[in-house]
């Protein structure tokens, strides 16, 4: 697989990087180098790209803003984007976006190629058939890569959804698996007494919470959130689990 990638960084020692990184990973091909986000957005426009390479903070349009504009398109091709910045406040904003990776300035090669491997992950994933899930009382057959693996429902702890893919965290000393298929569909196939949504990007395994607030899920040392949309359906668990 080949990704068309363009660079976009307004320091000519910055973006020389960035375009000789691209032009020699052989799973990345540059279509553009841009002094600017204005030039890059038009280039987007008429062009199919698949992975963006960007610095953040640039004259007239930041990163920031150009990430928006794409994630704001009603469009069948919204490409991937990565960050590259000196500055890590803008961190928290990049997992807003849903970029694939965020890499501080200076970084190298090796820094880079951590990048890239996620997008060409991501795009894989994305290009391949939902999988399809089956599921018995205590076990959950979930296709992932070209198997159909059986789970254990006992060895979930919780799921988290990825764009659109889940990923399952099972008890040590367990791998997470990762599975192209949204958190809803798992949800509407996974055991209701055993496993609740509490975020929208969040499934738990009941069985596994070991203490609770009540905006708050703990597995041992492990905090996640619960959102208001699911709030209400947290407050029955809470009275059933005192």
């Amino acid at each position: 697989m080949i990704l068309n990638c363009i660079a976009i960084d307004d320091e000519p020692p910055a973006l020389d990087l960035l375009t000789r990184f691209i032009s020699q990973t052989p799973f990345l091909k540059l279509a553009g180098g841009f002094s600017n986000a204005i030039e890059g957005l038009r280039f987007i426009s008429e062009n199919e790209v698949d992975l963006i390479f960007m610095d953040i903070q640039m004259p007239d349009l930041s990163g920031i803003e150009l990430a928006r504009i794409l994630s704001g398109r009603k469009t069948q091709h919204t490409p991937l984007i990565i960050f590259t910045t000196a500055f890590d406040q803008f961190a928290l904003e990049g997992y807003k976006l849903d970029v694939v990776d965020y890499l501080l300035k200076p970084f190298g090669y090796e820094e880079f190629m951590r990048g890239a491997n996620k997008a060409v992950n991501l795009v894989q994933l994305q290009t391949r058939q939902p999988a399809q899930v089956a599921v018995e009382d205590d076990y959950i057959y979930l296709k992932v890569e070209f198997q159909t693996v059986k789970i254990p429902t006992n060895d979930i702890v919780y799921i988290e959804g990825l764009k659109d893919y889940a990923k399952i965290h099972l008890t040590e000393p367990a791998k997470p698996i990762l599975s192209l298929i949204t958190l809803k569909a798992l949800e509407e196939k996974l055991p209701k007494n055993k496993f609740m949504r509490i975020h929208k990007s969040t499934i738990v395994s009941l069985d596994k919470v070991t203490s609770v607030t009540r905006n708050t899920v703990y597995i041992d040392k492990l905090m996640l959130p619960v959102s208001d949309a699911y709030r209400d359906a947290f407050a029955g668990f809470l009275e059933r689990w005192r």
